[in-house]
């Protein structure tokens, strides 16, 4: 039986981690978060890195692991608002961005959506799919990475017919306004972040943009085209059957670098 714990380690979803930070940044009320209080310009690998950890932590992770996860991410999270809260905040500023908070459970349930949505739609494209058994179970358990902030339960979509009608009733309030389109560039060009990624980072545009539902390609203002559909599809066909024979220890690497060095980068 897969669960979350299986299927989170799998090396191979963060070929679906462009797709989901598109995703959670044309959700206003989170993109704006990122563009005005991120540094994503300097560090745009940052909120990767940090969703990475979090997951790993939540999957796989001891209970130490999770309560620093969790204190890290309500720590960065808690002066993300527009206006600000709290009664040091002042006066609002007048400005044109929507409200948005960090700890709003709805955009947290977004965010969660997003990184369920995008796990199984790379891990069946290798896999192939759950049983019906497999996937409602996975899909209950992914709930963790809204219920461990400010999400209640009760917000998670009861089961997938739910998730879905929930997940279609969101994509047209998506939008991509200047300031998201600036972030969505930085994260694609990559272009102040370690040599390894940059080298790596047009073939992660390449799966980026082809995974996307393509009203939100349309969003960002992303050609796609049906020979660069051809060309996704037969990337996955002729990498799925050579990851899998992977040995574990190389394809769970990266859970296993993070969770390693967890205690030192959130103390």
């Amino acid at each position: 039986m897969v669960r979350l714990a299986d299927i989170a380690p799998e090396g191979i979803l963060l070929a679906g981690a462009g797709r989901a930070i598109l995703l959670q940044i044309a959700m206003p009320g989170v993109g704006y978060g990122v563009a005005r209080h991120s540094d994503f310009a300097s560090r745009p690998m940052s909120r990767l890195n940090a969703t990475l950890s979090y997951i790993y932590a939540l999957s796989n992770g001891s209970a130490d692991d999770v309560r620093r996860m969790r204190k890290a991410v309500n720590r960065a999270h808690a002066p993300v608002a527009n206006p600000p809260r709290g009664p040091a905040a002042g006066p609002p500023e007048a400005t044109a961005d929507p409200h948005y908070d960090a700890r709003d459970p709805e955009l947290q349930l977004w965010v969660a959506a997003t990184l369920y949505d995008t796990a199984i739609a790379v891990y069946e494209r290798v896999y192939g799919p759950l049983t019906p058994d497999e996937a409602e179970r996975v899909y209950r358990e992914y709930a963790v990475l809204g219920t461990a902030l400010q999400m209640p339960a009760e917000l998670w979509p009861a089961d997938r017919a739910a998730f879905h009608a929930y997940w279609e009733g969101m994509l047209p309030q998506l939008s991509a306004d200047p300031p998201i389109r600036a972030v969505a560039r930085e994260l694609l060009r990559a272009e102040r972040a370690a040599l390894p990624i940059r080298v790596a980072m047009p073939l992660a545009r390449f799966a980026t943009i082809g995974l996307l539902p393509p009203s939100v390609r349309t969003l960002f203002g992303f050609r796609w085209t049906p020979v660069q559909q051809h060309r996704l599809d037969r990337l996955f066909r002729v990498v799925g059957p050579v990851y899998r024979r992977l040995p574990r220890a190389l394809r769970h690497l990266p859970q296993r670098r993070y969770l390693a060095t967890l205690a030192r980068r959130y103390p």
